[in-house]
C-alpha cells in the first residue's frame, strides 16, 4: 500500500545527526523471553504466539522514537489535531480493538503514508495536496488502520520465519529511506534490494493490500464517507505515475497494478450511489495551510491565493482563508485582518479562525489583543491544542512566562508524548529563569525523539543544580533510571 512499513524484521540502526553513538532498535522480537510477561495468543490469530500485542506496542513505542531522531516532522499543530482527529473518526469503525496510540505527521512533500506495529500512523504532508476531497485522504488513512488491524506485521514475521535475514534488513533500509528521503535515493535502493525478495513474499504482501483495501472500504464507509474515495485517490496515484518519471513513494515498496483500482471502483458500486461526505470545511482550510507552507514565499503564496479567489468569484471560503494566512506571513496585517473580518462573519467560533486572528495580532506587536481572544476561546474549548500553543506564544511575546509556564505545564499532561509541547515548554522556562526545569523540559522532549545521551546530559546538568533538593534529585534519578530502563529494552528486543 503507502509505502507501510511492513514487513519490519531485524534491527534497524540509524546514527543521530549531533552525536557520534548509533541508536538500534529491534523491530523483530519471536522469542517470548524477550518480555516481561508472556501473552496467550488469541484465539484463531495464531501470529499472536510469535509476536504478542505488548511486544507490537513496545515495537511502535521505540521506532516512534528512533524515527523521530531522524525524520523531521510538522509541529503545525492545527494540522497535527486535524490529522488526530481523522485518524481517531475512523478507528471506531475499524476493527482495531483500541484507537491507534500516535500519529506522525512528516514533514515531506512526497505522497506517502505508513503503518508501524502497535498503533502508529504516520502521513506525510504532502499527502494534503494529493487528496483533492477528504474522502480521499480518509481512505488512505482507512487502509493504514487496516493493516494494524490485521496484524499483518505479525502475519508477515509468521511467514518469513526462515527468510534471510540480511535480504529483509535490506529491504527495510530501503523502505525507510523511500518513507523519508524519497526521491531518486529510495528508487535505488528499493530497485537493488527488491530482487532479493522471494516471489512468494511479494503474494504475501498483495494479499494483505488486498485485504487491507477490502477492510479499508468498510471503515470509509461506515465513518460516513463517499466510498468512491478509495478508487478515485488510487487513480490519482496512477495519474501520477503517468506523468512523472518516477512514482509516488508508497509505489516504490507496495506495487498499484490496474487490478486494484478496478477492484475498488467495482467495490464502490455495491454501496448506494451518492452516499457519504467528499469533504469538510476543516479539510479545505489545512490543505491551504500545507499549500502554503510548500509555496517559495509568502508573497508567491498571496498572488496563489488571491488568483483562487478570484476565479471562485470571492465565493471560496478556503481560498480567502489560504489569503489571510499568506498576509499574515508576508506581514500585511492590515490586508491579512481586513480579509478574515470576511470569513469570521459566518463562523465567528472556528479555531482555525481564532488562531488566524492571534497569529495577525502576535505578528503586528499586539500580543496582550492574541492572548485575549485565545483566552476567550479556549473557554468554549478547553486544553484544545492549538489553541492553547499559540495561546502560550501570545503570552511569551507579552512577556507573561509565568502564565506561559503555568499553561504548557499542564498541556504535557495532555500531551505526554508530543515533542514540540515540551521542546516549547523549555523555551519559555528559560525565559523565566527556570533553568532546572529548563533541562528537565528538555530531557524529555530528546527522550521522545530518541536522543537519550543527550537526555541523560540534560539530567545530569539538572542534578547538579537539584544538589540539596531531596525530592527533585529522586526525580531526575528516577528519570535516568527509565532510560536505562528503554536502553534494556532495546537491546533485549
Amino acid at each position: 500500500m503507502y509505502s507501510m512499513l511492513y514487513p519490519m524484521a531485524g534491527c534497524l540502526r540509524r546514527t543521530l545527526t549531533q552525536g557520534a553513538r548509533a541508536l538500534g532498535i529491534c523491530l523483530l522480537a519471536t522469542s517470548a523471553s524477550h518480555s516481561a510477561e508472556i501473552e496467550l495468543p488469541e484465539l484463531g490469530d495464531a501470529s499472536s504466539g510469535i509476536v504478542s500485542l505488548q511486544q507490537e506496542r513496545t515495537i511502535g513505542q521505540m521506532w516512534t522514537k528512533m524515527f523521530r531522531s531522524q525524520v523531521q516532522t510538522d509541529s503545525d499543530p492545527l494540522l497535527t489535531e486535524y490529522l488526530e482527529h481523522l485518524v481517531y473518526k475512523l478507528s471506531p469503525h475499524s476493527e482495531l480493538k483500541s484507537a491507534p496510540m500516535e500519529v506522525i505527521v512528516v514533514e515531506n512533500r512526497s505522497l506517502n503514508a505508513f503503518a508501524v506495529p502497535g498503533g502508529v500512523v504516520g502521513i506525510h504532508n504532502g499527502l494534503m495536496l494529493a487528496a483533492r476531497h477528504e474522502d480521499e485522504l480518509a481512505s488512505v488513512i482507512a487502509h493504514e488502520l487496516a493493516h494494524l488491524s490485521q496484524r499483518h506485521f505479525a502475519r508477515g514475521v509468521e511467514q518469513r520465519q526462515n527468510s534471510s535475514i540480511p535480504n529483509m534488513l535490506a529491504l527495510l533500509g530501503a523502505i525507510v529511506i523511500a518513507a523519508t528521503a524519497g526521491g531518486d535515493a529510495g528508487m535505488a535502493a528499493i530497485s537493488g534490494t527488491q530482487a532479493a525478495i522471494q516471489q512468494n513474499q511479494l503474494r504475501f504482501s498483495r494479499n494483505n493490500e488486498q485485504e487491507a483495501d477490502r477492510l479499508g472500504m468498510n471503515t470509509l464507509v461506515d465513518a460516513g464517507y463517499d466510498p468512491d474515495g478509495m478508487p478515485r485517490m488510487f487513480e490519482r496515484m496512477l495519474e501520477t505515475t503517468r506523468y512523472n518519471r518516477r512514482p509516488p513513494e508508497f509505489l516504490l515498496t507496495h506495487p498499484l497494478p490496474e487490478s486494484r483500482v478496478s477492484d475498488a471502483r467495482n467495490r464502490a458500486r455495491e454501496y448506494p450511489k451518492d452516499q457519504g461526505v467528499r469533504d469538510t470545511l476543516d479539510f479545505g482550510l489545512m490543505r491551504a495551510r500545507v499549500k502554503l507552507h510548500f509555496e517559495e514565499s509568502p508573497t508567491r503564496a498571496v498572488k496563489r491565493f488571491r488568483a483562487e479567489l478570484e476565479d471562485s468569484g470571492g465565493a471560496s471560503v478556503t481560498a480567502r482563508y489560504g489569503l489571510v494566512i499568506a498576509l499574515t506571513a508576508d506581514n500585511r496585517f492590515d490586508e491579512a485582518r481586513a480579509q478574515l473580518q470576511e470569513l469570521l462573519r459566518y463562523t465567528p467560533n472556528s479555531i482555525p479562525l481564532s488562531v488566524a486572528a492571534a497569529e495577525i495580532e502576535i505578528g503586528a506587536g499586539r500580543p496582550d489583543i492574541a492572548a485575549d481572544l485565545l483566552r476567550r476561546q479556549l473557554a468554549i474549548s478547553p486544553g484544545n491544542h492549538p489553541l492553547t500553543m499559540v495561546y502560550s506564544r501570545a503570552l511569551t511575546r507579552a512577556g507573561d512566562y509565568l502564565a506561559a509556564e503555568s499553561l504548557l505545564e499542564e498541556h504535557t499532561l495532555r500531551r505526554p508524548t508530543d515533542p514540540e509541547v515540551w521542546y516549547q515548554l523549555a523555551e519559555v522556562h528559560g525565559l523565566a529563569g527556570n533553568i532546572l526545569a529548563v533541562h528537565r523540559a528538555r530531557a524529555e522532549f530528546f527522550i521522545l525523539i530518541g536522543a537519550f545521551d543527550h537526555a541523560e546530559r540534560q539530567l545530569g546538568y539538572g542534578l547538579n543544580l537539584a544538589r540539596g533538593d531531596f525530592i527533585e534529585t529522586a526525580r531526575i534519578d528516577a528519570r535516568l533510571a527509565d532510560i536505562e530502563a528503554i536502553r534494556e529494552q532495546l537491546e533485549e528486543m
